[in-house]
């Protein structure tokens, strides 16, 4: 890998750890400081966080066309200093409007600036070699969480929550936004790329198949990652072993993406798709025939494993079966259902968990089991080649 790649890696890498954890992963570290304070239910202020996830679901197309016109600098800066925005009203707010308001600038942020404006900004650098690249940068954002809670809980115990928002938007104006701009190539864009730019993607039989694998997925990754540590207590865990089996996922997650940059690398894309929606299922059923005092840890690492190679496959394997061209667009129309139903899924997960308790796990199986089902069904294109960077 010569510098230049491993320094946009790098780049790239390091301002999604930022993103992510300043926006996707504050809530569960804030919503109870802030109801607090605001006098607002964190039941309120989660509904606001759904919203947004909505508004960055309907920004993804938009976003992919921003990306494949060469302007993904301009796009992940800007996302950036819509950060920061959010981010200082939030420290502002004392209402719900106010909340509000924050959570729509930040959700047109993240709609701009998470994985898939990244995958769309390396699509259009490198062209069908980058998997290599998308791999590279989930292994280092895999840490947000691991990075951004502890520091936002502290920040959170030392400064208050309120100057903590204020030193996320302060990293994102100061560092975030000028690596971003300045520290990434800029693509090349001939006229047949603008030719090409406006003739619309079919939905057509693979884009439905790869849409509904990657919804049935997410829905699962996003239920899990509210309720892991109570499905686990429902499966005969103790609370100390379920939140010792919850750390494990993070580290699976990065285990599994090495796995991916180096063994998997030498398959197609779909192969490790498949694999990834199969570890779910096995963990659950591993976890429903020992208990979940024996087998919790066993679960975790598998439902993690599964978790980051799934994440990765959302923009290799577009890439491998439709080509560059309209990448960015590809992913923001394959990423709408994903992002829409994630949004409704911890509401939805609570619900059934309540009716159907362990029960829960056999309708994440189904659905982890039927996003298989899907891919299965796509094909690899004649003569696609493997680009193992």
């Amino acid at each position: 890998m010569n510098r230049s790649r491993l320094s946009t890696i790098v780049v790239l890498g390091s301002t999604q750890t930022l993103a992510w954890a300043s926006s996707y992963y504050l809530p569960a570290v804030l919503a109870d400081p802030i109801a607090h304070d605001t006098g607002v239910s964190t039941n309120w202020l989660f509904g606001i966080f759904s919203g947004a996830l909505i508004i960055s679901a309907l920004l993804g197309p938009r976003m992919g066309r921003m990306s494949d016109a060469g302007g993904g600098n301009r796009m992940l800066a800007g996302s950036n200093l819509l950060f920061t925005v959010g981010l200082v009203l939030l420290a502002f707010a004392h209402s719900m409007p106010m909340l509000a308001a924050a959570w729509l600038v930040l959700g047109v942020g993240m709609g701009f600036g998470l994985y898939d404006a990244a995958f769309a900004v390396l699509g259009r650098i490198y062209g069908t070699n980058a998997r290599g690249a998308i791999t590279g940068i989930t292994l280092i954002a895999g840490f947000a969480s691991t990075v951004g809670w502890p520091l936002t809980a502290w920040g959170a115990a030392m400064i208050g929550w309120r100057d903590t928002c204020l030193a996320w938007a302060a990293l994102h104006l100061f560092v975030a936004l000028p690596l971003n701009y300045w520290a990434l190539p800029r693509p090349t864009v001939t006229s047949e790329d603008k030719k090409t730019m406006d003739q619309p993607v079919p939905i057509d039989r693979p884009m439905i198949l790869l849409g509904f694998a990657f919804a049935a997925a997410w829905i699962v990754t996003a239920g899990m990652a509210a309720h892991f540590p109570r499905i686990l207590e429902a499966t005969g865990a103790s609370q100390a072993q379920a939140i010792a089996a919850g750390a494990l996922i993070g580290p699976a997650q990065v285990g599994a993406r090495m796995l991916e940059a180096s063994f998997l690398a030498r398959f197609h894309p779909l192969v490790s798709a498949r694999l990834a929606t199969l570890t779910h299922p096995i963990g659950a059923a591993v976890i429903l025939a020992a208990g979940g005092g024996v087998a919790a840890s066993a679960f975790a690492v598998l439902h993690g494993a599964g978790n980051g190679i799934i994440t990765i496959a959302r923009g290799t394997v577009p890439l491998a079966i439709f080509g560059p061209v309209n990448y960015g667009y590809r992913l923001g129309i394959l990423g709408m259902p994903a992002r829409f139903l994630s949004a409704a899924a911890p509401l939805g997960f609570a619900l059934l968990i309540e009716q159907m308790g362990t029960g829960i796990l056999v309708v994440s199986s189904a659905l982890s089991l039927a996003a298989c089902g899907a891919l299965c069904l796509l094909r690899r294109p004649a003569g696609a080649a493997v680009h193992a960077d």
